[in-house]
């Protein structure tokens, strides 16, 4: 690939950053995220959009997905997102096929233009994760990224690979297994308040607590906390 054509797509990628940050500073207020009102009436229209296109709707969101992962998005918004607008059967199977896309995208970018930064400021930090990676780089990756990324921002998981050059089908891989269990129980959260949205007009705490929508997610979310934490220590942490 030539020097060209490297600033080319290293300048699309600044610029497709930089519009997505425009975007949410400028037309999205933080406030609006905890109006229920908001919330109701933009779920429902989404919800709409994709039973009246479901295939155009579902291309679009996994694109959408996709650029968000690859411009450096936090994964949980999109996996409640998903929840909420295709429960958490089809909202799993198109989160973790839009995360893995997105991440494996973002991997090789990095590893193409970043190589030489990433290492120079993560190799000492992680160095126990690379001699672990090296032994056998699918299996670890993968209980990696069952742990969470052990506590590693999203992003960050997602182009550290690059210290110990992986190769892109066993972090596909690693990574599309990795990541069901998570991405399953927070879809599931974002069902459960589609639902209670659904069934109310008006939501209180006492909605929210005595809602198995709401709580089992939750639970299960905080088990996965606690294996994850438990293998991380065995594991990462040896």
């Amino acid at each position: 690939m030539n020097k060209n054509f490297k600033l080319i797509l290293g300048g699309i990628y600044l610029l497709c950053l930089g519009i997505l940050l425009f975007i949410l500073f400028s037309y999205l207020d933080m406030k609006d995220l905890t109006n229920y009102s908001f919330i109701r009436d933009k779920g429902q229209l989404l919800i709409n959009f994709k039973n009246e296109n479901f295939f155009g709707f579902t291309i679009l969101f996994i694109i959408a997905s996709v650029v968000w992962v690859l411009l450096l998005g936090f994964g949980s918004p999109i996996a409640i997102l998903a929840g909420f607008i295709f429960g958490k059967w089809y909202g799993t199977f198109f989160s973790v096929l839009s995360f893995t896309i997105g991440s494996s995208l973002l991997y090789l970018l990095a590893r193409y233009y970043l190589e030489s930064f990433i290492t120079k400021i993560l190799s000492k930090t992680i160095h126990k994760y690379k001699n672990l990676f090296n032994k056998n780089e699918f299996l670890y990756f993968m209980i990696f990224r069952l742990t969470g990324g052990a506590g590693i921002p999203f992003a960050i998981q997602n182009v550290l690979p690059v210290l110990f050059n992986m190769k892109i089908k066993n972090y596909i891989y690693a990574t599309f297994l990795g990541l069901v269990p998570t991405v399953f129980v927070i879809n599931s959260l974002g069902e459960g308040i589609e639902n209670l949205i659904e069934s109310n007009e008006n939501i209180g705490y006492k909605n929210i607590i005595t809602d198995p929508g709401i709580y089992i997610p939750l639970i299960g979310f905080l088990i996965i906390l606690i294996i994850s934490y438990f293998i991380k220590k065995k594991i990462f942490e040896k």
